[in-house]
């Protein structure tokens, strides 16, 4: 089993963050590449569709408002992993008004090495917590 982490930290409340990305369809408020989710399953299981048209079904496995985390499984997705357990937290910080989100994930690689394995992934979370990052550090536009 391979794993990895990413983390960033923003200069926005942990609640703030914990609002726009606890949601477990809110992906495409904050991760342009993920422009499609639609719920199913009362809530528990969402289909993605990247911006290239692939499809990604995930599965919710553990929800903590209060602790502020979600996991999710990955049922159908392009990658070449197996086994995938994915958790997404927001921590808060000594620094007040500022939060730690964290993203990471384990995994069975699947015809491909751990190392490349862990790489894909690894480029996939801090891409998407740099894009967090930009969408939260984005004005609102005006009306």
């Amino acid at each position: 089993m391979a794993t990895t982490t990413a983390s960033i930290d923003v200069d926005v409340s942990p609640d703030r963050v914990w609002q726009l990305i606890g949601g477990f369809d809110s992906l495409p408020d904050w991760l342009p590449y993920i422009p499609v989710s639609e719920l199913s399953e009362g809530g528990r299981v969402r289909r993605l569709k990247n911006e290239g048209g692939e499809v990604i079904i995930e599965r919710l496995e553990a929800f903590d408002n209060e602790a502020r985390t979600y996991s999710y499984s990955i049922l159908q997705a392009p990658f070449p992993v197996g086994g995938y357990l994915s958790t997404l937290t927001v921590h808060s910080t000594p620094r007040p008004g500022t939060a730690r989100v964290e993203w990471s994930g384990s995994f069975t690689p699947d015809g491909v090495s751990d190392d490349d394995a862990v790489a894909l992934f690894h480029d996939i979370y801090t891409q998407g917590l740099a894009a967090l990052d930009h969408t939260l550090s984005t004005p609102p536009a005006s009306k």
